[in-house]
């Protein structure tokens, strides 16, 4: 609608329809109000805004000795005769306009406002789509439905539900406002199945609301969100309750008309509630103020008595003050009040066009600006607005309808969402929008049910759940036709018929076979059909895979799963040399070292002190090596009497202790063991191979291996049954298999010359597919976790699965030998230990050499080199220590004790 037709609509009727009002006195400030007075909003809009009007003309200073005239115009539920009204506002050099009450109107008259500068403020009209970027003058001065919009869905995901069904009244208002909620929905991982719109309010017959009920009565789900005026609601709900669908099961969310109802009729809110118990309801939250309580209580004698106060009346004074409040400061700007001519209009020629009565408002865009500075406590609380010109902090409250009345369950703000605090006391909190932190008291649902309804039942038309069924010609002990009939029956189908039996509730199904029975089907195109709405579901052997969860729901997997790799495999004959083959090469070389420098550590602590490190060379060297290796069978002889030496063989010893069990464990388990070879030792050295591999035909293992591995694809041999598995890798047309572990363990029961090599290397699980959001899978998921208790599913695996393997071996010729990593820290503590030890018998010798350095040293005292000195202190390390008589007597009795060998006597040493 644009300008050019208005001032039509304008021309034509300037002369016949008035607003049975005279022009306002000069010295008054015009506002024009536009509603619908035979409605509860109107009604009460129309006390609150006249209320308003006098308190704000109370004070003649206020506005500097004029007063403010609010001419109100009743459109009479009709958008034409509000934009007649509106045209007519601006003939009287009006300044603002309160209304239109609807958003049909809105959406055409703020083309006017934005053209003449006149600002429009509207508590009603809260289209979510009334952009303040098309349309500036237009000013909303209550919470957008965008807000309630987003506490309706904040609440359906709080109870857990998926899908809603939404019923309105097909207009502007509504339309747009069920459309903000699908979107507000959609974020949060829900959606709306089905809008039944009615014609709009009033024209909607009761013919027209039994054609949609009925409708939803076969649908599925049973959340109904009705946004609507107050005529089409009652009859909604008035009907509904014929219908039976306002008993048990069934979930009603009503907007702000309802709670309008229940605060301004009282006569239908004495009855009302008895017949929509259970319905959960909006109502614009307005904190409590000494402010609201004086309002409260001037109310009946404003109204007579004959209509309740909503908050929508609050908003309606408050908005009268807010034009005030902007026009004060207008003025005390030093502005002026005045008009000029729109030059546009000039080149609108014709007969006797009467356009220069429409003018521009000069201080159209300070006054708009004035409005939207505004700063106040008013009767709705604190008012301010965003920058977006959105109120700050909208907030709501959520009431329970009972059989008696109503009561409030909690709130919803934009800043904390569901609590049951009012929002006024969270603000000066963080805010928190975390799951966790939404709250609501207990609700009464229809039907008096105090357990949150389920939300969804099967649909009443006569249809059984379409259940896609993988027609396999291999591995048909997961799922497989029965003799060329309809039934199908398998692993995977008991293990459904298992779990739908749980369910609380019946659902009817019937089995579709997928697939032509010559080859196995494609997995992707079967849960792709599940995505398109051609099956309900999918059951069978259906892996979990990224791709798939893109696009469906899958239960709780029933079967763990993963690719491997099998190959061919041959015994290996038992060798004469099977002792060397628990230790790796480098394994034996570092031992054998270690137990030369034990040998050589201990003989160079115990040199100087122990008769049994003392000797010829000859004895020494067979000592050393004696001594060393010997400690592999804890057979060393010889005692050591140094500390140090003490701490270094019982390091060693428990070195040794732990090498000599691993050796025996792993040469038991090699000569017990049967043991497998083939060159293919996992995916690993499949991948660097350039060797064909096998896939079975309708897995997913081909795209992984191409997409996720980089396996060309020339290098994938498609294979469709376990006797074309073991003909390919017998006569080498592949060198492996890549399949599910299922399939490969069915496999190795019958086919013992082949073996798994390596570890699976992915992990995963077979579950049933449902469409997204679908609850039939969260119930499935539980039932499947209810069979996996009981033991059911173990039983029906048992049935179907539990076969003796012969060959699901995973071997390797490197598989139980022992390498250097896993005992290098035991060597590197040893090797510590020894060098550690060295370092302290140095340091001391050097220590006792210094001491007696003077008779040591005397020879070269002139002039000695160096060597002769290193000679010296070497000979000093080298010569026995000397004891006193009673500690060589003991040590004598000790060492025949221990073995009855003749210790060297005094004096005799040699130096070696």
């Amino acid at each position: 609608m644009d300008l050019v037709w208005l001032l039509c609509i304008f021309v034509l009727f300037s002369g016949e329809l008035s607003l049975g009002r005279s022009t306002p006195d000069a010295d008054a400030v015009t506002i024009g109000a536009i509603f619908t007075f035979s409605t509860l909003n109107g009604k009460v809009a129309q006390i609150a805004m006249k209320a308003a009007e006098n308190d704000v003309n109370a004070d003649p200073t206020f506005l500097g000795g004029r007063k403010l005239s609010i001419i109100m115009y009743d459109s009479n539920f009709s958008g034409f005769l509000g934009i007649i009204g509106a045209l007519q506002f601006m003939e009287m050099d009006t300044v603002a306009i309160i209304g239109p009450q609807t958003s049909g109107t809105a959406h055409i008259l703020s083309h006017l406002a934005n053209e003449l500068h006149v600002p429009m403020l509207s508590f009603t009209a809260l289209d979510p789509m009334l952009s303040p970027l098309q349309y500036p003058y237009f000013i909303q001065t209550a919470p957008s439905d965008l807000f309630q919009m987003m506490a309706v869905a904040d609440m359906i995901s709080y109870y857990g539900w998926r899908e809603v069904v939404t019923i309105y009244s097909d207009d502007d208002h509504n339309r747009n406002g069920v459309t903000v909620l699908g979107d507000q929905l959609a974020e949060r991982r829900l959606k709306i199945t089905y809008k039944a719109a009615l014609p709009p309010d009033p024209t909607a017959t009761e013919n027209d609301v039994v054609a949609e009920l009925n409708k939803i009565q076969l649908m599925e789900s049973r959340v109904i969100v009705l946004h609507a005026y107050s005529k089409t609601g009652l009859l909604v709900f008035d009907v509904a309750k014929r219908l039976g669908m306002m008993e048990s099961g069934y979930v009603w969310f009503a907007t702000t008309w309802l709670s309008n109802i229940l605060d301004s009729d009282s006569s239908l809110s004495s009855k009302l509630p008895g017949s929509i118990q259970g319905v959960l309801a909006l109502r614009l939250h307005t904190p409590d103020s000494k402010r609201k309580a004086d309002f409260l209580a001037r109310w009946n004698s404003l109204s007579n008595g004959t209509i309740g106060l909503n908050p929508y009346g609050l908003y309606a004074y408050d908005t009268v003050w807010m034009i005030a409040r902007a026009v004060k400061m207008f003025l005390d700007q030093g502005n002026n009040i005045s008009f000029s001519n729109d030059t546009k209009l000039n080149n609108i020629g014709g007969g006797g066009l009467n356009l220069e009565a429409l003018s521009i408002f000069d201080g159209g865009e300070q006054l708009l600006s004035n409005v939207l500075q505004t700063k106040m406590s008013g009767l709705t609380g604190p008012v301010k607005f965003n920058p977006d010109r959105s109120l700050v902090h909208p907030s709501y409250d959520v009431i329970n309808i009972l059989k008696n009345g109503y009561r409030q369950i909690g709130y919803w703000s934009n800043y904390s969402g569901l609590s049951i605090v009012p929002p006024e006391e969270l603000y000066a909190k963080p805010p928190n929008r975390s799951s966790s932190n939404q709250h609501l008291n207990s609700v009464i649902w229809p039907g008096g049910d105090s357990t949150r309804p389920r939300g969804w039942v099967f649909p009443k038309n006569g249809k059984k759940l379409r259940i896609g069924v993988p027609w396999r010609v291999s591995y048909r002990d997961f799922v497989e036709q029965v003799n060329g009939t309809d039934i199908v029956q398998g692993y995977c189908i008991d293990v459904f018929l298992a779990a739908i039996k749980l369910l609380p509730y019946p659902a009817p199904y019937e089995f579709l076979l997928f697939g032509n029975g010559h080859e196995n089907p494609s997995y992707n195109e079967l849960v792709n059909m599940v995505a398109a709405d051609v099956f309900d579901a999918a059951v069978g052997d259906i892996a979990i895979v990224t791709n798939r969860t893109k696009i469906v729901d899958f239960t709780q997997p029933y079967v763990e799963s993963g690719l491997v790799v099998v190959a061919p495999v041959k015994k290996l004959n038992s060798s004469p040399w099977a002792f060397l083959s628990p230790f790796s090469p480098l394994m034996w070389a570092v031992t054998a070292v270690f137990f030369l420098i034990v040998g050589v550590v201990v003989w160079i602590l115990e040199h100087r002190i122990n008769d049994e490190f003392r000797g010829s060379p000859t004895k020494q060297i067979m000592t050393i090596l004696w001594f060393g290796f010997s400690t592999m069978f804890f057979a060393h002889r010889e005692n050591t009497v140094s500390a140090l030496g003490r701490m270094v063989l019982i390091i060693w010893l428990f070195v040794v202790l732990i090498i000599t069990s691993s050796y025996t464990a792993s040469l038991t388990s090699i000569l017990t063991v049967q043991q497998l070879s083939s060159p293919i030792r996992g995916i690993d050295s499949l991948i660097v191979s350039d060797s064909p591999i096998g896939f079975q035909v309708g897995s997913f293992a081909q795209n992984y291996m191409i997409e996720e591995l980089n396996i060309p694809k020339s290098r994938l041999v498609p294979l469709g049954s376990p006797e074309a598995y073991a003909l390919a890798l017998k006569t080498g047309r592949v060198a492996a298999v890549v399949d599910e572990q299922p399939y490969i363990d069915l496999f190795l029961s019958n086919h013992c010359k082949f073996s798994i090599r390596g570890e699976e290397f992915t992990k995963s699980g077979w579950g049933f597919a449902f469409p997204r959001d679908s609850p039939l899978a969260v119930d499935m998921s539980t039932a499947l976790l209810a069979l996996s208790e009981n033991g059911e599913l173990q039983k029906i695996n048992d049935r179907w699965l539990s076969r003796k393997t012969c060959g699901s071996q995973i071997s390797g010729e490197e598989s139980d030998q022992l390498r250097l990593q896993s005992f290098w820290g035991l060597f590197l503590i040893c090797g510590v230990a020894c060098v550690a030890a060295l370092l302290v018998y140095v340091f001391v010798m050097l220590h006792k050499f210094k001491r007696h350095s003077p008779q040591a040293s005397e020879p070269s005292s002139h002039g000695g080199s160096r060597s002769a000195r290193l000679q010296t202190f070497l000979t000093f390390v080298d010569k026995k220590e000397d004891k006193s008589r009673s500690k060589s007597k003991r040590k004598r009795s000790n060492e025949i004790m221990n073995g009855g060998r003749e210790p060297n006597l005094p004096g005799t040493d040699q130096i070696c």
